[in-house]
């Protein structure tokens, strides 16, 4: 989940890291008391996710910024349209300008992303996830905006459920001597009873053996159209089927529709494209702060 603690924690480090001194230009271009009003525009459509974190990159570079969002995580927008207004002291506003639009066009790029893959296979049962391929320090806002797209999550990190894959398997029997099935009945055995646990195979033959160590998910990896649809006969409902590997758009409708119940997507993560919106300044001759004008007055 993408909690206020986590949003502060992650913008407050990207904040630093970006004007570890202040913001030198502002401070030499803009008198202390001038005030802006400047709106996120869009520059081409898509869904927008990451308004909170928007907005606390504004509010934790001066709490005298206010920030008024016009739609919500998971709404669509088209070019032009405005997404959120900001008002507050100038030199604060471009500070945290460039923070501010890196979280939220990167979270928004993944959204509409993962929007047209979900898009994709909504006429069937099959759900869109996400996998732990993720920019460092960013999985929580990065895993936010597949929701926001209208996709699901698969285990947050390596401390939520076991996933043995290929290597962990040729060490495990490897090591232990005892074939694949006794080797899972064995890691199965030493699970409590809210622990998931998923397999990876890559062919075939792999299926059977897996499902006799009773396991809860079993991954197809890098399989053909043809043959997910084989799996998925094999299983028999057995366990959940995920299919994982070469998924993309031109791909995942056909993926889906042989029956299996997830499909991973690294790509929503790894491989995005960060949307283009822009702040754009209101311009606004002599603009002052209210508390200036009163005093003024």
């Amino acid at each position: 989940m993408l909690t206020d603690q986590t949003i502060e924690t992650v913008v407050r480090a990207a904040l630093l890291e970006d004007a570890p001194w202040g913001d030198l230009t502002s401070q030499l271009l803009i008198p202390e008391t001038a005030y802006a009003t400047a709106r996120l525009n869009a520059r081409e459509p898509g869904t927008f996710s990451g308004g909170a974190v928007f907005a606390a990159a504004m509010r934790l570079t001066d709490s005298a910024i206010d920030v008024e969002l016009a739609i919500a995580d998971g709404d669509r927008f088209e070019a032009g349209d405005t997404i959120a207004t900001v008002t507050g002291p100038a030199r604060s506003v471009l500070q945290a300008e460039r923070v501010a639009l890196n979280l939220v066009q990167r979270m928004s790029g993944i959204a509409t992303l993962t929007a047209s893959f979900a898009q994709a296979v909504a006429h069937t049962p099959a759900r869109i996830v996400d996998t732990r391929k993720t920019t460092p320090g960013l999985r929580a806002f990065e895993r936010h905006a597949v929701r926001s797209g209208g996709g699901h999550n698969h285990r947050f990190s390596l401390s939520d459920a076991v996933m043995a894959k290929d290597n962990h398997i040729a060490v495990l029997t490897a090591q232990s001597g005892l074939s694949v099935t006794d080797a899972l009945l064995a890691v199965r055995a030493q699970l409590s009873h809210t622990t998931h646990l998923e397999v990876e195979v890559d062919r075939i033959d792999q299926i059977e053996p897996v499902l006799a160590a009773r396991v809860d998910t079993i991954m197809l990896d890098n399989f053909t159209v043809e043959q997910l649809r084989d799996g998925v006969a094999i299983v028999g409902g057995r366990a959940l089927v995920e299919a994982s590997g070469n998924v993309n758009l031109s791909t995942v409708r056909d993926i889906a529709e042989t029956g299996v119940d997830v499909i991973s997507v690294g790509a929503l993560t790894h491989s995005v494209r960060s949307l283009d919106l822009g702040l754009d300044v209101v311009v606004e001759a002599n603009a002052v702060a209210p508390a200036v004008e009163a005093a003024a007055g």
